[in-house]
């Protein structure tokens, strides 16, 4: 694999600890009191655990490079989801708000790249059209992760209570999300 590319930083922190960015860098953050050798010596202590995840980073790299890019949608196609996600959407809001105990504000259908859904402090939500692609249980997530911010506008451990409280088995739809809705937002024509 190669010769690592490694970046120390260190901060005011408690603490090392390990990141590997998507460019294979491995970023080590300690504190500012720790001598060099020290952080090289923790590296090599963790070498089988870094090169075991650049590894795993490099085959899905090779995954997505063999996979055919997402044709982007067209105009028509974009507010065909549009309109079914105003279709959709404002009823699983109307479904949901009482289980999470909340009221909310506007419900406006927007095409995004970046985000699935959002929540304004007045209690607005957003929510992006592409999720008319995903399984339901996705979209409910969404909604549901949304409202709950009606709760907690953070994501604290009080605020993944909530959203487990309503939806029990939401990690298999957020994980669905990581692992399928960058391909989804590619096919956005913004």
């Amino acid at each position: 694999m190669g010769k690592l590319q490694i970046k120390i930083i260190k901060s005011n922190r408690k603490s090392i600890a390990l990141e590997i960015r998507p460019d294979m860098t491995v970023v080590v953050r300690a504190p500012c009191w720790m001598a060099d050798w020290q952080i090289h010596k923790f590296v090599e202590e963790k070498s089988d655990w870094i090169y075991q995840h650049l590894e795993q980073m490099a085959e899905k790299q090779r995954a997505r490079n063999a996979r055919p890019k997402p044709v982007p949608l067209s105009l028509e196609e974009l507010q065909a989801l549009a309109d079914e996600a105003l279709r959709v959407i404002p009823e699983r809001v109307r479904y949901y708000a009482p289980l999470v105990g909340v009221t909310y504000g506007r419900i406006t259908i927007r095409n995004q790249r970046t985000r699935w859904g959002s929540c304004s402090a007045k209690g607005n939500l957003n929510f992006n059209c592409l999720l008319m692609k995903a399984p339901s249980d996705v979209v409910d997530y969404v909604v549901v992760h949304e409202l709950c911010h009606r709760l907690e506008m953070n994501h604290s451990p009080r605020f993944w209570a909530e959203v487990e409280r309503v939806l029990p088995d939401y990690k298999q739809a957020k994980k669905w999300l990581k692992e399928n809705g960058g391909e989804l937002m590619e096919q956005n024509i913004n």
